[in-house]
């Protein structure tokens, strides 16, 4: 496997950003992959948590090893502490990650596919929110996961007791009396996309049941299976620490349509 760390300009934001990739290439430590093998390679985008930003996902889990055996491309991009989104003070992360990375990594990484049952997405805590936002907000994404996420619905979040009177918060989502409903609760998206779409991502979801979103999950999950999609929902002991997403990404990677090979001993 190459990484790659790739410095490009955002025409959206206008600043250069930065995404690390990890992709497959044809080495003796696979030597039957063949040149066929790594065209029209599927691709994961690795979304990351409020403390994170393109890196951390490299630096904190085995996710390298884990796929070194899978012909799998994974995209890591940041979207700072923005949320995903497309921020009251001008600055459309979610428009940069939604439209224009794509089409950065469709110029600069051709063998990566473009199809949409090849392109999934998975992301933490407020990675998690994101990867569900993404996958319901368009039609980019087959399948979608989110390990912990904060899977925001309606104006209670729990674990932050400055939600409703932060600077920060409304800096980011606008009149948080005006936040359900919006292009920002991810339940809003889910309804209108099984409203006005055939093509339904498959989702799958796991918190801890030590975590403090442990009932945020539960009821919005209980929710968007209500509207009918395939939701795979999981959970056991754990808390919101890393320690749970090494391991768990794992099980994001086994339920993925990638014919997941677990790391064999190599040299």
């Amino acid at each position: 496997m190459a990484f790659l760390q790739v410095n490009y300009y955002s025409e959206v934001l206008g600043m250069d950003r930065v995404m690390n990739v990890i992709l497959p290439e044809l080495s003796d430590h696979n030597p039957d992959w063949t040149v066929a093998d790594l065209q029209d390679v599927p691709v994961l985008y690795l979304l990351h948590g409020m403390s994170g930003d393109q890196a951390v996902w490299q630096r904190r889990t085995s996710i390298e090893r884990l796929i070194r055996q899978t012909p799998l491309a994974i995209v890591m991009p940041s979207t700072d502490l923005a949320w995903y989104t497309n921020t009251q003070y001008g600055m459309a992360y979610f428009d940069a990650l939604i439209d224009e990375l794509p089409q950065k990594v469709a110029t600069l990484f051709p063998q990566i596919s473009k199809k949409r049952d090849k392109n999934f997405v998975a992301g933490l805590s407020m990675g998690g929110y994101g990867a569900f936002k993404m996958a319901f907000a368009s039609q980019q994404f087959s399948y979608a996961a989110s390990l912990s996420g904060a899977l925001i619905g309606d104006l209670n979040f729990p674990g932050r007791d400055d939600w409703q009177n932060s600077d920060y918060w409304r800096g980011i989502f606008g009149n948080l009396s005006n936040f359900k409903g919006s292009e920002n609760d991810i339940l809003a998206l889910a309804k209108k996309q099984k409203e006005e779409q055939n093509l339904l991502p498959k989702l799958y979801a796991w918190i801890g049941e030590q975590d403090y979103l442990f009932e945020n999950n539960q009821h919005a999950i209980a929710n968007i299976k209500t509207l009918g999609y395939d939701v795979t929902f999981e959970t056991s002991p754990g808390e919101h620490e890393w320690y749970y997403w090494d391991k768990k990404i794992e099980r994001v990677l086994e339920w993925l349509p990638i014919h997941y090979q677990p790391e064999k001993r190599l040299s």
